[in-house]
């Protein structure tokens, strides 16, 4: 007996994978497993939740603040077995604009609107929809992020002393970075040269020990040993606190909601992306699956909670989900646990992150911008067609050079412009009537219309194949005005349209009218039940329109 399918309900939705591995009899074994992976992934990241932070415009506490809050938030109550949130490089642009136009207590507070906005999403199930992002979109404004990542690196990795204020767009940025180059620091390049090549030597030669830790802890002893005259945390930032402050709401009115909401809204769909990619990632990597309304639910409650102990936006991030899988872990304790350990670095060993020199993370953040910006992919698109090519370099330029939600917003029109062009060009419209033929004998697939549809001269048939919407809706409206015959009936095959939208159903109703007037019947022949609903919507119906179940039941006279 075959049992009866049910539609999901709210707890199929939204139950963490926390419960479903608790309900799974987790074990001692399990929790050893867990609790490694869970130390690896915190030792890497501990230097990028510092480096992002900085390189957003604040101080490394607030990385640390929401890689610790927000990531064990987003593991204990999250849709994916292995996710690892917390801050991530691609939010450094949208971060440090956000902080240059309404400071810290903007920037929280459109962190707390971005998770309440996840919320939202994940609740009313929109979670499915994040996902149709058109690939040379993601591709673009992945590598545009990479290179404005990069330019905002080069002054703390020369040790360059600007004559004033960093500029933000990338022309001024390059303008004001060239002509400081004189002040260049030999000592900064040296280390930042040192932790590159320590990040790349072991990961060619030891590609399981955590570079970026070790490469960051070489750099501060070489410029503590040598009394090297490079920045550091404890010189720029004077250190980090020691434990996490008490939670609060950042201040807020209803002109500071106005003036940050579109922040929060590019927090907020940037977020959903990253998170539910991560997922993906997470998923191919595991054999699992990922419930994404619950991941996004998760991720809103992660910013707000985030926004509450001063930390900066959160979302999964792909490198390191990617190091919890590889490390072996059995499911979201890993994530609890990395936050776990990050909080135990802040109460004991916080003080030696003063001696951490900028250049060390500045040369991490160019590795990650290096790795981040999908080379391959980039240059496999702009070969792949013409129209892929101009949404990849149309997103990635107003990336760089404009905004990063106009790049998404503009990249996004031109891919679905596309795909209509493209959608539009497959419909076909046939008025040839076959001629019938033994079946064996047929070059196609397709069954042969009645004989007497192709010797009746007083019936027309036309097929239309494809789907069948507005953007091909004038096509074919000009297909079927071109009558040279002025017949008694009209037989429009619709077996083969899979959809059909309000204007092809005006196109048909237009139709139909001309034919009326004409003195000729029409009858549609294989529409299927959703697409009759559609076309009798729009008043096509009998008397002026009649119904039959093929082409065939069509030809056959009336008794």
């Amino acid at each position: 007996m075959i049992a009866e399918r049910r539609a999901p309900g709210f707890a199929d939705l939204y139950t963490p994978k926390l419960v479903t591995i608790l309900r799974e009899r987790y074990r001692l074994a399990d929790l050893k497993a867990d609790a490694v992976a869970g130390l690896t992934v915190a030792i890497v990241a501990l230097p990028l939740s510092m480096a992002i932070a900085i390189a957003s415009g604040v101080t490394p506490d607030r990385g640390l603040y929401a890689a610790i809050v927000g990531g064990f938030v987003v593991s204990a109550l999250g849709g994916s077995r292995f996710q690892i949130g917390g801050p991530a490089g691609a939010f450094i642009v949208l971060v440090a604009a956000t902080v240059e136009r309404h400071g810290v207590d903007g920037l929280l507070l459109a962190t707390l609107l971005s998770g309440v906005m996840l919320l939202a999403i994940g609740f009313l199930r929109l979670g499915t929809f994040i996902k149709y992002i058109p690939y040379p979109v993601t591709v673009g404004f992945t590598a545009g992020i990479a290179v404005i990542i990069f330019a905002s690196q080069i002054k703390d990795l020369l040790g360059l002393t600007l004559a004033g204020k960093e500029p933000g767009p990338i022309v001024p940025k390059v303008e004001a970075l060239a002509a400081a180059l004189p002040s260049l620091n030999g000592a900064a390049l040296l280390v930042a040269a040192l932790a590159i090549g320590s990040i790349l030597a072991l990961r060619r030669f030891r590609p399981h020990w955590p570079a970026f830790l070790i490469a960051v802890a070489a750099a501060s002893l070489l410029a503590w040993a040598l009394h090297l005259p490079v920045e550091t945390i404890g010189s720029r930032f004077g250190g980090i606190p020691q434990s996490l402050p008490a939670p609060h709401l950042p201040a807020f009115s209803l002109a500071t909601v106005t003036e940050v909401l579109p922040a929060a809204l590019a927090f907020a769909l940037l977020g959903g992306i990253e998170s539910l990619l991560s997922a993906v990632v997470a998923d191919a990597m595991s054999g699992r699956r990922h419930r994404s309304n619950c991941e996004l639910v998760a991720q809103g409650v992660a910013n707000i909670a985030s926004a509450l102990f001063g930390g900066i936006c959160v979302t999964g991030t792909i490198a390191r989900t990617a190091t919890n899988v590889r490390s072996g872990a059995r499911g979201p304790v890993s994530g609890m646990l990395h936050a776990v350990f990050l909080l135990l670095f802040m109460l004991v060993a916080a003080p030696l992150a003063s001696f951490i020199p900028l250049p060390a993370l500045a040369a991490v953040l160019v590795v990650v911008a290096w790795n981040m910006a999908e080379k391959h992919e980039f240059a496999v698109l702009l070969r792949a067609s013409p129209g892929d090519a101009v949404v990849l370099l149309a997103t990635f330029g107003l990336v760089v050079f404009r905004d990063l939600t106009e790049g998404i917003l503009v990249g996004f029109g031109l891919a679905a412009l596309l795909f209509l062009h493209r959608m539009a060009q497959a419909v076909d419209v046939e008025h040839r009537p076959l001629v019938a033929e033994d079946a064996a004998d047929a070059a196609d697939e397709r069954a042969p219309y009645d004989a007497r549809l192709a010797s009746d001269p007083d019936v027309i048939v036309y097929r239309i194949s494809g789907a069948f919407f507005f953007g091909a809706a004038g096509a074919v409206g000009a297909a079927l005005d071109r009558l040279g015959e002025r017949p008694k009936a009209y037989v429009i095959d619709l077996s083969e349209v899979p959809l059909l939208d309000s204007t092809a159903a005006a196109t048909i109703a237009g139709f139909v009218r001309k034919a009326e007037r004409q003195g000729a019947s029409v009858t549609l022949a294989g529409a299927r039940p959703a697409i009759r609903r559609v076309l009798l919507t729009h008043g096509v119906r009998p008397p002026q329109v009649l119904f039959a179940a093929s082409v065939a039941e069509a030809a056959r006279p009336a008794a």
